[in-house]
């Protein structure tokens, strides 16, 4: 009798949550791939607040909270929908999604092996699987929350294994250190040298060719300019796949100057590490096993969910040694089993959440040879659309892309075969935002725009959705073309 009322309050207990799973399922993963679907509802901000129902005041019965969550759906941007061309994530794998619900379901951390052994064991096979992919098979690794995270990793690690010190006495015994980035580096290596005490002006910005990748002279110079002062040089941060045009540094050329002055080199690859999956395209990283260190975020291009970054080091205990504290009461060094298990001394996190097993999944499907051809399908749509765009009147590519960012302007007819002055650029500059207006309006598509030095606002569309197609690029053409014409 005892177990019959057991199982009725599980069941009306679990109530909500299976019809909200159906609901997931039946209006977010069997509709990712429609293409017949918008993108986004899209409402401004006030008239969002109108329509959600937000306040947290009295308890809601659980059919309110379902067309809640309903709206939700609504209202969200489909990452997963192919014409989703706005960040640099996208795609909806089941796979993956089956990971991160487990992981969700069984809610743990990965501090010891203790609460994680299935994922602690799960979390090194994956680290080493990337470490050999990059060449560095003796290293090391975690999974970060985020590759701004990871970038920071790799800055602590450079400072420690530099001046081993410093983790015990701080900045104050230390001359002034110095960070060499692209000028085309992400934010975070700004952010990150801020938030670990380096100061965002330790940041000395070197000089990019047109295609965006670091000039090594440039680099060289800025060296001896840092060194001519009194200054530190510690770390030059190499980029593989920039944010906004692609472009792969010479990691060969930046290893050899790395290696002359004794700096160490991290590569935020946070974009542009899934090439290592392919045969025809690693060469777009050939030097990476010469690095110290790297970022690799399989959320991006290889198409696991949000998020699942990796911070991976040539150096076996260089984790370990920057930020372990030993505290006993979690790391017990009498443990019954091989406590070298226990991850959690090695990361700057106490509680980290359990971000291997949605990529796990989704690689073990897969296997190399899909996430391979997925990743060579994504490189060959980019380059079909830079040529559908360079054979099409009213496109101009900025250049022709190296990954799969491809960054164009679109120039209406009402502006063509006109003199581009300074007067005729103030337009262009308006064409890119008024075009996004319509697109996220209607819903039919999301690309993202910005300016770039004295670039007037160019579009910048962004392949990471595995399941892209050659007819999906035709339909970008179109989409922008159709709704750029009347301007």
């Amino acid at each position: 009798m005892q177990k019959s009322v057991d199982k009725d309050r599980t069941t009306k207990r679990s109530g909500f949550l299976r019809r909200l799973v159906e609901d997931i399922f039946n209006n977010v993963i069997a509709r990712s791939n429609d293409r017949s679907l918008k993108v986004i509802e899209f409402k401004l901000p006030a008239d969002l607040e109108d329509v959600m129902d937000l306040a947290l005041d009295e308890p809601t019965e659980d059919i309110k909270l379902l067309e809640i969550c309903q709206d939700v759906i609504k209202y969200s941007v489909k990452t997963g929908h192919p014409l989703f061309f706005n960040q640099l994530y996208g795609g909806m794998d089941q796979y993956t999604l089956g990971g991160a619900w487990l992981t969700d379901a069984l809610n743990t951390s990965m501090f010891t092996y203790e609460v994680a052994p299935v994922f602690t064991l799960m979390e090194k096979y994956v680290v080493n699987k990337m470490l050999g992919l990059a060449g560095l098979s003796s290293g090391d690794g975690i999974f970060c929350p985020g590759g701004s995270i990871s970038n920071m990793y790799g800055l602590n690690l450079a400072r420690c294994k530099r001046f081993p010190e410093f983790k015990m006495d701080g900045m104050t015994s230390l001359p002034p250190l110095r960070i060499l980035a692209s000028e085309q580096a992400h934010f975070s290596i700004k952010k990150g040298a801020a938030f670990l005490g380096f100061g965002t002006k330790s940041v000395v910005p070197v000089k990019c060719d047109v295609r965006g990748r670091m000039l090594t002279s440039e680099l060289e110079k800025n060296i001896q300019m840092i060194k001519s002062k009194g200054e530190e040089p510690v770390c030059v941060v190499a980029t593989s796949g920039t944010t906004v045009l692609g472009a792969f540094d010479p990691l060969c050329e930046i290893a050899d100057i790395c290696d002359e002055h004794k700096l160490w080199m991290h590569v935020d690859s946070a974009w542009g590490g899934a090439v290592l999956l392919s045969k025809k395209h690693r060469e777009l990283m050939s030097g990476i096993e010469r690095a110290d260190s790297l970022t690799w975020n399989p959320h991006k291009m290889m198409g696991a969910l949000n998020q699942c970054s990796v911070f991976l080091t040539r150096h076996k205990d260089m984790l370990t040694k920057s930020h372990s504290t030993g505290a006993e009461y979690l790391f017990q060094p009498d443990k019954c089993y091989d406590v070298t298990f226990d991850t959690g001394d090695k990361s700057v996190q106490c509680g980290r959440k359990v971000d291997v097993l949605k990529l796990w999944v989704m690689w073990k499907s897969k296997g190399d040879k899909q996430l391979e051809k997925a990743v060579d399908n994504a490189l060959d749509c980019a380059k079909y659309l830079a040529n559908r765009m360079a054979d099409t009147e009213g496109f101009r590519l900025l250049l022709q892309p190296e990954f799969t960012n491809i960054c164009f302007w679109y120039i209406p007819p009402s502006m063509r075969n006109e003199k581009e002055d300074e007067g005729w650029k103030t337009r262009l500059s308006k064409v890119a935002p008024a075009i996004k207006k319509q697109m996220m309006s209607e819903g039919s598509m999301m690309i993202g725009y910005q300016p770039k030095d004295n670039n007037v606002n160019f579009f910048r569309v962004v392949l990471s959705n595995l399941d892209i197609t050659r007819e999906d690029m035709d339909n970008v053409v179109t989409t922008i073309d159709r709704l750029g014409r009347s301007i």
